[in-house]
């Protein structure tokens, strides 16, 4: 054999062994996890995995049989805008000074770095599909809305037949001198006909699994944003015939709660919601809790794709909504209040690489979370750096012990008024009540104390009917709470 020959054989024998290093190396090297954050609109903890002896969720309660469910679960403003820009950045309301439905965030932190931004730029594949950032429901259904076109490399905004059917849609908003009623701000609702798959959330299920089965070869963080319970609460009738109105059981307002005040604490409600008789609040009931199992169903379907694409083992799944909702609670409708109802939401996280501590028959945690505690969590499980001045927490410690000592409260705000932003004039004075949850108590303050006080024991009072604020027992609780919620007010 010539010298030139061996010294080839050589080189190509040295490449081959190069080659094999790498690709062992890459064999080696543990796949990123995937994320999937499914966003439900307006919903409450009416589910069946929360203890609701009425509401059918098969497909939500099968995940919080696999993942971690969090009872204590808060919104940082309820209502759509200012959550999900909350939330989908880390970023707390005052921070982001987005306190209604018109504000796109970047006009006020253009330099925030969302969620979605954090996994894109670690070069995942990032899409949405549905109302991830605020769309006006169901108005901008259809549209980009609010969206932020930096967080996505792909959207996809589905338009269903509930578009199609807005004619016959019964609402208890009166007519306007521009027309008919919008039906996004108020109680309205329409059993339709078809399949789910006419729907706009049938269709945002089938276009979140045609991305699912285009990249599955590659990490991606998929958001899947659904539009139900959101009024007005249209579903195909299958999903209204699972609640018979005569099994409806509705909530006991004691006499004089609203007059007991503070006012502002009920100033969510609406004029058009005097009229509402008990069969009235029956028939929107049954309405909203159909629109939440016809979501449930397209979860389900979501979920199903997952598991026939073997995606699931790699999968991180996140359900939650925007913010809660009242069903009548304190004789309030919607959301808007600092009251439980509205403050408090669903929230379930699925890793299937961590092992979980359970105690009990279901992994539920009782510690009080936020939702700006999701971009520092999903970051954090996918190895990712969050940005540093989200003030947030990773959930991981809870995730894999949901008992884990946690001392974190929760702080959620709502505007009576609408507050500007710096510079803008305000045309009408605006006051902000701000509500501190730990997991025994709630403390509420109203305009800095102006518009009044509120203090819940839940451990005595879990429907939030006997305000204790003025209780001279109750004293040294408050100072103690009113200090934890001046603390965490202060960040900007």
């Amino acid at each position: 054999m010539s010298l030139n020959s061996m010294s080839r054989q050589i080189f190509f024998a040295a490449v081959a062994f190069f080659a094999w290093i790498v690709t062992t190396a890459i064999a080696a090297e543990p796949r990123k996890p995937n994320v999937l954050l499914i966003v439900s609109d307006d919903l409450c903890n009416a589910l069946g995995t929360y203890g609701n002896p009425l509401v059918k969720s098969p497909n939500i309660d099968r995940l919080a049989e696999k993942g971690v469910r969090f009872d204590r679960a808060y919104c940082q403003f309820p209502l759509c805008n200012p959550s999900r820009a909350s939330f989908l950045t880390g970023l707390r309301p005052d921070q982001l000074r987005v306190y209604e439905n018109a504000t796109q965030f970047r006009a006020n932190v253009p330099n925030a770095q969302s969620l979605p931004q954090t996994f894109r730029r670690a070069g995942y594949f990032v899409a949405r599909v549905g109302k991830l950032y605020h769309y006006g429901v169901p108005a901008q259904i259809g549209t980009d809305g609010l969206d932020d076109k930096p967080s996505w490399e792909l959207v996809v905004n589905p338009r269903g037949h509930d578009k199609d059917v807005e004619d016959k849609i019964h609402t208890i908003a009166p007519k306007t001198a521009m027309g008919p009623a919008r039906f996004g701000g108020t109680l309205s609702w329409f059993a339709d006909e078809g399949l789910d798959a006419d729907q706009t959330d049938g269709k945002t299920a089938i276009e979140i699994t045609k991305l699912l089965e285009a990249n599955q070869d590659r990490p991606f963080f998929l958001a899947c944003g659904f539009f139900r319970p959101h009024t007005p609460y249209v579903a195909p009738q299958k999903y209204f015939d699972l609640y018979p109105r005569e099994k409806i059981n509705l909530p006991a307002v004691p006499a004089g709660h609203h007059e007991a005040g503070p006012a502002m604490a009920f100033g969510s409600m609406k004029k058009e919601q005097e009229q509402l008789t008990d069969e009235l609040r029956r028939e929107i009931t049954q309405a909203y809790h159909a629109s939440t199992s016809f979501m449930d169903a397209q979860v389900g379907v979501v979920l199903d794709a997952l598991d026939r694409l073997k995606l699931a083992d790699n999968t991180i799944v996140v359900f939650m909504s925007d913010h809660g909702y009242h069903l009548g609670e304190h004789g309030l409708w919607q959301k808007m209040s600092l009251f439980e109802n509205s403050a408090r939401v669903p929230l379930i996280i699925y890793d299937p690489r961590l092992k979980v501590a359970a105690t009990g028959p279901r992994k539920s945690s009782p510690r009080t979370v936020e939702l700006i505690d999701l971009h520092p969590t999903l970051a954090d499980l996918a190895g990712l750096s969050a940005p540093s001045e989200l003030t947030g927490k990773s959930l991981r410690p809870l995730l894999q012990n949901p008992e884990a000592a946690w001392d974190k409260p929760a702080l959620t705000q709502v505007s009576r008024g609408t507050p500007t932003a710096t510079g803008q004039k305000a045309k009408n004075r605006a006051a902000m009540g701000y509500s501190l949850r730990t997991e025994r108590y709630r403390y509420t303050l109203w305009d800095d104390g102006k518009g009044g006080e509120q203090l819940f024991d839940y451990k005595t009072d879990p429907d939030e009917l006997v305000n204790l604020a003025n209780d001279a027992s109750q004293q040294q609780v408050k100072s103690e709470l009113k200090a934890q919620l001046e603390k965490l007010r202060a960040i900007k």
